[in-house]
């Protein structure tokens, strides 16, 4: 199944001694692209946190936020580290003043309060600090869990949009097929001319007008280039039904469909055919378009 790198996963747990909110967001990128807030007291498991979000989440670009807040009897070992929430303070004020908004002063301390690194924790056992950090994982996983899912739905969105434009490209061939052999009697005809001109000529050369024949078969006979067309369809569809499925090979098949139907377009010389491969042009670029933000 296909997974778009949009996501949003948001997760809260509470113990006896903290409050953790973990929310993950996911944007389109070539790479794997992760940024990480969190509160000070867990800077040693960033790396922990980053691994879990590395195995899970592939590729795009991950904004990672997580908030601790004591509670219970956890409260009366913690402070408020006020130097910092003050300059919080201070600066989501003057943000508020420059968007010319009037913010509660009430609801700017709330905001700065559950800014990463706004408490002051006294020191406790391992033991306590173990069992955070189990709920901290717990919820971290939670939260890349349900990104995931948020990612699957809207690779199943992006999946059957791909279906429907495979599916005009592909009624868009049948077009072309029809009008092809329309086509067909006025390049017969326009053969027919050369040939009766070069026979005319009393300087007929037999191998230049094999050449010409050549050429001009070459030049108008656009069989091989419906057929390999139609395969790349085919496969494409193939593709977005197999557990391989992934957006780099869905567009490496995406640009081999638009050789062909560039090949088409140039070699079929007629207003018709050209019309139908504008279309056809169209709907590839739809689905390059959304190739980048498949994983």
């Amino acid at each position: 199944m296909l997974k778009s790198m949009t996501g949003y996963g948001v997760s809260n747990i509470e113990s006896e001694s903290i409050n953790v909110t973990v929310e993950i967001k996911t944007l389109n990128s070539k790479f794997l692209d992760i940024y990480c807030r969190i509160p000070r007291n867990y800077s040693e498991r960033e790396i922990e946190i980053r691994n879990l979000l590395t195995q899970s989440l592939e590729r795009g670009k991950v904004e990672f936020t997580l908030t601790v807040q004591p509670v219970g009897k956890a409260v009366a070992s913690t402070s408020v580290n006020r130097a910092l929430v003050k300059a919080y303070y201070a600066d989501l004020s003057q943000t508020a003043t420059d968007l010319g908004l009037s913010p509660d002063g009430t609801e700017l301390l709330r905001v700065a309060l559950q800014l990463p690194n706004a408490y002051n924790t006294d020191s406790v056992d391992e033991s306590s600090r173990e069992n955070d950090w189990a709920q901290v994982k717990t919820a971290v996983l939670e939260a890349i869990r349900k990104c995931n899912v948020f990612r699957g739905q809207e690779g199943k969105m992006t999946s059957d949009k791909f279906v429907d434009y495979i599916g005009t490209i592909s009624s868009l061939l049948d077009s072309i097929s029809e009008q092809d052999k329309l086509r067909i009697p006025a390049v017969r005809e326009r053969l027919e001319k050369q040939v009766r001109d070069l026979l005319s000529d009393d300087n007929f050369d037999p191998n230049r007008f094999e050449q010409e024949l050549i050429y001009y078969i070459e030049k108008f006979d656009i069989s091989e280039e419906k057929i390999r067309l139609a395969n790349h369809l085919t496969y494409f569809t193939e593709t977005l039904e197999s557990s391989e499925s992934n957006g780099k090979k869905l567009n490496f098949i995406a640009q081999e469909i638009g050789r062909e139907i560039n090949t088409i377009g140039s070699k079929a010389n007629d207003a018709t055919i050209q019309h139908l491969v504008v279309q056809m042009k169209d709907e590839l670029e739809k689905i390059k378009e959304q190739t980048m933000n498949i994983i």
